[in-house]
């Protein structure tokens, strides 16, 4: 079999020269969890993964299953109109004041959820998806498994104190990263600075995030509060070509609130940079093939490679390569066929995909008779031969 080797780049032309490590961030946040969404770097972490309650920040799982049904549903468009139950209009807490004559459209309920934290529309948009609330937490509940947010239930669609309403800071962010990037068309209502309803509710038509129009890139997503699980925001700030995501709870007040998420935006642009490791195409190395009409393979980024790294990191990154020695072939073009592991002074590695240069057929006989006398010769060898 393959064995897997490792390949130390000890120089790449324009690798970072940078002095000092990044402050550490001390949230007083009970959880938190910050993402560079452009490196897919972890800023930081803490109780990131534990299930809490997470008031009206579920109510982004809402929104995301509505803007699935969007995509894939050809039966809802923005125009659509959704019908009020009577149990809709009796939810209290924040709503739109909606009533059982009202056919609020697809795009009034995302404004009326995102805008305006309407617990009543939030109940609509279930109704109007799955029949019921308890069938659509259902739904919620199967699709969040899909998404990789292992630490979530939900029963209901609000965010309505549950014991078996939960959500970690860690999923808030996958989810509102894959709000981000799956939805663009429909991510700038979370920057809508107010909406206001058939004129109803002018207390209740402005935005409750803090961030926007504070000038640090603040365009997204929601905050949440009850009495058990405190203060919470799940926010995100593109500054430039880098987005961060993040998601805090537990604060004490609204005031603590807005303090400790504009800290975490200057702290995640200021003590951190985006660097270039490779272009697009750019070969790093190359490998040996085993049983293909080539001896050696080049191994090349897949698209523009960059990495985050600290302002002040004293330390230049190490980068290894490493792959299954030799690749068997046949190998696709564009196949991914090694990793490129980048090690930095207080961060966690990142794992960044090359791929294969060319197609690689299966050798003929010869070239296959070479092959295999040098795995008989003693593969290990191939390994140190690949250092440099």
């Amino acid at each position: 079999m393959p064995k897997l080797a490792r390949i130390l780049i000890l120089s790449i032309t324009g690798i970072l020269t940078l002095t000092g490590g990044a402050r550490a961030f001390e949230t007083e946040a009970r959880a938190a969890y910050v993402l560079d969404l452009t490196t897919n770097t972890v800023l930081l972490s803490k109780n990131a993964d534990e299930p809490l309650p997470p008031a009206s920040m579920s109510k982004l799982m809402t929104v995301y299953m509505l803007f699935d049904a969007l995509r894939d549903n050809p039966n809802v468009s923005m125009d659509t109109k959704f019908v009020v139950s009577t149990r809709a209009r009796q939810m209290g807490g924040s709503t739109m004041f909606l009533n059982e004559r009202d056919r609020p459209t697809v795009e009034d309920l995302v404004q009326g959820i995102i805008v305006q934290s309407g617990n009543d529309a939030t109940v609509v948009v279930a109704e109007g998806l799955a029949g019921s609330e308890d069938a659509f937490a259902r739904m919620m509940n199967e699709r969040a498994k899909t998404l990789g947010m292992e630490h979530s239930t939900f029963a209901n669609a609000s965010g309505w104190p549950h014991p078996n309403q939960r959500m970690s800071m860690h999923d808030l962010v996958i989810l509102s990263s894959r709000l981000i990037t799956e939805f663009p068309e429909y991510y700038g209502y979370f920057g809508q600075a107010e909406f206001e309803f058939d004129g109803r509710a002018p207390d209740n038509r402005h935005n409750r995030n803090p961030l926007l129009g504070l000038g640090i890139g603040a365009d997204g997503l929601k905050t949440g509060h009850t009495q058990e699980s405190g203060y919470g925001l799940v926010g995100s700030a593109k500054q430039g070509d880098r987005r961060v995501v993040f998601a805090i709870t537990g604060l004490d007040s609204e005031a603590a609130r807005e303090q400790e998420a504009e800290k975490i935006i200057n702290w995640s642009f200021r003590q951190f940079v985006e660097m270039k490791i490779a272009d697009e195409g750019e070969r790093l190395a190359q490998a040996p093939v085993w049983m293909g009409d080539v001896q050696q393979i080049g191994l090349v980024a897949p698209h523009d490679l960059s990495v985050l790294t600290t302002t002040m990191s004293q330390e230049e990154p190490s980068l290894e390569i490493v792959y299954n020695s030799p690749i068997e072939a046949p190998i696709e073009e564009g196949s991914e066929v090694a990793e490129l592991v980048v090690t930095r002074e207080g961060l966690p590695d990142t794992h960044l995909p090359l791929i294969a240069e060319r197609g690689v057929d299966r050798g003929g006989f010869v070239p296959r008779l070479r092959s295999a006398g040098h795995v008989l010769a003693g593969r290990v060898a191939v390994a140190v031969k690949e250092m440099f």
